[in-house]
């Protein structure tokens, strides 16, 4: 999800000094302002409508056949009115109602609840982790990136084979996303340490603050033998990452490195800010020129806002740029792709699957009262040379996509791990087996990531997230 700050330090053509609580409403706020506030769904309800109709980025995908009433719940009613653009996949899920108090602990550090793993069910009907966060229980408890979970149950009496769930029933098996939460699990490694051996544990659900760079493979060199490069992989765009990103820079060019792999697989998206710290860090070199600009309604045009590079810390100035990328790669994570083309043309690529397809994103609109916060798509991201609208995903977009798997066998940011060697392979020769835009590998089609029907902030941007 791509979040505007504006309000926010070094949003827009800001100097950059972004510090802070993050500050998400728009600016000016919405009109109209409502005079007497309670929280009753129907007042709920109103206040949503009000704010789509005046600021909804697809004033004519807004359905005017909806009432309120026929709803159980906010939520349920800004899907009916978003329905048309859902139809035309330009707001696939992209508007939402979610907590004030929830949203900004995760993105000032990193909050959420959970067992702290990716989740991915494989085409052949296996529930993996594509990865695990060091300080949260999944990890502590022995699992990492390729632990196959053999099933599940809420004491070890009660275990239920996950090959005998269907979709929802697993869903319902892993739970909620709340601390003190405890579920048995019966699983085995895939590969590395341990390959085969099946374990039983208890793991209960903590707090935990996501690590947006991890501290094993979040920034590293890759040595193939014949060149050194870059590697970062960021999970999730969020304040904290700011800094991580900078001091990852600074040590890259302390090395003499100029060509990068940025691995965004699993991110989702997050705070424009964030993104354009990244951005900047791979640009020394165009301090003052356009990183992106956000595009509004035709009646919000006034307010379109379009966001320089500044002088990072650390920057250095990339010669080749190789972003790794899959289908959950969304919002942020494709904005800073599009944004790097007019500066690296040819020496920029996709490496992996196509991308989700998100070139819009989501202002935020405060019910301060009622704890609600709606994310509502009011605008689009437009790269320097005018490039925008790519809703079928950005291998159709890059100068270059390259095909590779994301296979779970080796640990991210591995010289040996299939995505990572192809993306140093474009970086080395410019070579790499073609992508198709629009598809995705054989190997990608049955993977399916698991999300609740009632997501968390941290599950929404990092799909897959338990």
């Amino acid at each position: 999800m791509v979040l505007a700050l504006s309000g926010c330090g070094g949003g827009g053509g800001g100097d950059g000094s972004a510090s802070g609580p993050t500050v998400v409403s728009p600016s000016p706020a919405p009109t109209p302002t409502p005079t007497s506030i309670t929280c009753s769904l129907a007042s709920r309800q109103a206040w949503a409508r009000d704010v789509l109709e005046e600021w909804y980025l697809f004033p004519d995908l807004l359905a005017q056949n909806v009432r309120a009433s026929d709803y159980p719940d906010v939520q349920r009613y800004v899907d009916a009115l978003v329905a048309p653009a859902r139809e035309e996949s330009k707001d696939r899920g992209f508007t939402y109602l979610t907590s004030i108090e929830e949203e900004n602990a995760y993105y000032e550090s990193g909050s959420t609840a959970g067992i702290g793993a990716l989740l991915v069910i494989d085409e052949t009907g296996r529930l993996l982790l594509r990865e695990a966060y060091e300080n949260a229980p999944a990890y502590a408890a022995g699992m990492d990136r390729g632990t196959e979970i053999l099933a599940i149950g809420t004491t070890s009496s009660n275990l239920v084979d996950v090959a005998a769930m269907d979709y929802d029933t697993l869903v319902e098996a892993l739970g909620p996303s709340e601390s003190g939460v405890s579920r048995v699990f019966r699983f085995r490694a895939v590969s590395g340490t341990g390959y085969g051996a099946v374990q039983t544990r208890t793991v209960t659900k903590a707090e935990y603050d996501i690590q947006p760079l991890s501290p094993r493979y979040g920034s590293t060199i890759v040595d193939t033998g014949i060149g050194k490069y870059g590697y970062i992989n960021l999970r999730t765009f969020i304040e904290p990452a700011e800094q991580q990103l900078r001091d990852a820079f600074a040590d890259f060019g302390a090395q003499g490195i100029d060509k990068v792999i940025v691995d965004v697989r699993y991110n989702g998206g997050g705070l424009i800010r964030t993104s354009q710290v990244l951005s900047e860090l791979l640009n020394a070199g165009h301090v003052g020129e356009e990183y992106s600009t956000l595009e509004l309604r035709p009646s919000k045009a006034s307010q379109n806002d379009t966001y320089y590079f500044r002088r990072q810390d650390g920057a250095i100035d990339a010669v080749k740029v190789a972003f790794i990328g899959t289908s959950n790669s969304a919002s942020a994570s494709e904005m800073i792709m599009n944004a790097q083309i007019p500066y690296s043309g040819e020496n920029t690529a996709l490496i992996g699957e196509n991308t989700y397809g998100k070139p819009v994103g989501q202002y935020a609109f405060d019910l301060e009262e009622c704890d609600d916060r709606l994310r509502a798509v009011t605008f689009r991201t437009v790269n320097a040379a005018g490039n925008a609208d790519y809703y079928t995903g950005m291998a159709s977009t890059m100068p270059n996509a390259c095909l590779a798997y994301d296979e779970l066998t080796d640990m991210l940011g591995n010289p040996a791990e299939e995505m990572t060697i192809a993306a140093a392979s474009f970086l080395e020769s410019g070579y790499c087996q073609p992508l198709v835009a629009g598809t995705q590998g054989t190997k990608s089609l049955g993977k399916r990531v698991i999300m609740p029907r009632n997501p968390t902030v941290a599950q929404i941007e990092m799909p897959g997230l338990f």
